[in-house]
């Protein structure tokens, strides 16, 4: 049988004889099916820069936009292509945004995971970011790529072509054999996907790799996503692969099952608990004093680096004391931080009175298994 191929030479020799840079996904969770925050949250705008659905996937805002969406993980996904979910941001709130004001979501990649691209040499690797996405407002959107340990940046722009209708969108970013990324822990590459931008972003041109500018971030930028409640963006899909390809010789997306998509999203952010459907352990410690428990809780994955604060939710009568030498008892304050490494953590809980000094516990979720403990090791 004889072997069809499509698209350039260099582009299928790229896609069919060469191989990936590495074995997993430089992009984590970019089909979006990891969300343990939660699925929605709404009112997002001003001040709220921050993680807040779908792990790895940050909201960003810039001076003091008045705008918010509803960001949620979405059924909608294009067909018959193995997705299951989407990121959506939806306008709840809309904005007129001045000069010195964006919004954007933004992927931060670890430094020592983008050390396959080489860059600062003279073998250094080009690339190819590709995603699915959607809206109702057409025209050109622009997305930048920041390299943060020698401040330098550029910009691309793509183009949603059709109202309501998913389309696949391929960048090609050119090697850099000038900026250095260091090999260690913290951010390698910023990706930015611009959804509305102020002049101060807008006004300078730079498609090849050059010294960071705030002018030249949103380059190319022309849509007014905040112009209307009526306007939505969604993405999902999102890969980035070593090598210049388009859009017949992309290596298709390479889905990883669930278990260790949550793993490598565990290390930028720890949960523990949250399921209502499950009894949720907590850690197993030992009485400090007749009134307080100090327990350790277990990481299945290791963190990027210590967490400096405990995340928790519910009122304290929902976590519970079994063991320290009395019967059950509810804690009286939620749990507080202790001290945290990368695989475990410590931290304490409270009851009125009763416990037997130095005797064995655990903490459980008591009265409501939707409460949690988290640890955010984010970029």
């Amino acid at each position: 049988m004889a072997l069809s191929i499509s698209g350039t030479v260099n582009d299928n020799q790229a896609g069919i004889l060469r191989p990936r840079k590495t074995a997993t996904p430089l992009i984590i969770n970019g089909d979006m099916q990891i969300a343990q925050r939660g699925t929605s949250a709404t009112a997002i705008g001003n001040t709220d820069s921050g993680y807040h659905v779908c792990d790895r996937w940050r909201f960003s805002e810039q001076g003091d936009p008045t705008g918010e969406f509803t960001i949620s993980q979405s059924t909608d996904v294009p067909t018959g292509q193995g997705f299951v979910n989407s990121l959506k941001f939806d306008v709840t709130t809309s904005d007129t945004l001045l000069s010195s004001e964006f919004y954007r979501m933004e992927y931060r990649s670890e430094a020592q995971d983008m050390k396959v691209l080489k860059y600062g040499t003279s073998s250094a690797e080009t690339t190819t970011l590709s995603f699915w996405v959607k809206s109702n407002k057409t025209g050109d959107y622009a997305i930048s790529i920041r390299q943060s340990d020698d401040n330098r940046s550029l910009t691309k722009t793509y183009t949603i072509n059709s109202a309501n209708t998913w389309e696949k969108k391929i960048i090609n970013i050119p090697a850099d054999t000038t900026g250095v990324i260091d090999n260690d822990n913290g951010i390698g590459l910023h990706f930015y996907w611009y959804f509305d931008a102020g002049s101060d972003y807008t006004g300078t041109t730079q498609t090849t790799w050059g010294s960071y500018a705030d002018g030249m971030t949103a380059n190319g930028h022309a849509v007014t996503l905040l112009d209307s409640t009526d306007n939505d963006w969604y993405i999902t899909g999102v890969q980035l692969e070593v090598g210049t390809f388009d859009s017949n010789s992309i290596p298709d997306f390479q889905f990883e099952d669930r278990a260790t998509s949550l793993a490598r999203c565990q290390r930028y952010y720890m949960k523990i608990g949250g399921n209502p459907s499950d009894d949720n352990v907590f850690g197993s410690g030992y009485a400090h004093t007749t009134t307080s428990i100090r327990f350790v809780t277990h990481f299945p994955a290791s963190l990027r680096a210590p967490a400096t604060a405990i995340e928790t939710n519910g009122v304290a009568s929902n976590y519970r004391i079994l063991g320290g030498g009395a019967s059950a008892k509810n804690s009286s304050a939620v749990p507080t931080f202790g001290a945290c490494g990368l695989n475990s953590a410590r931290s304490t809980a409270t009851v009125s009175s009763g416990l037997s000094q130095y005797s064995g516990c655990i903490v459980d979720a008591g009265t409501d298994n939707a409460v949690f403990l988290a640890w955010d090791s984010e970029l």
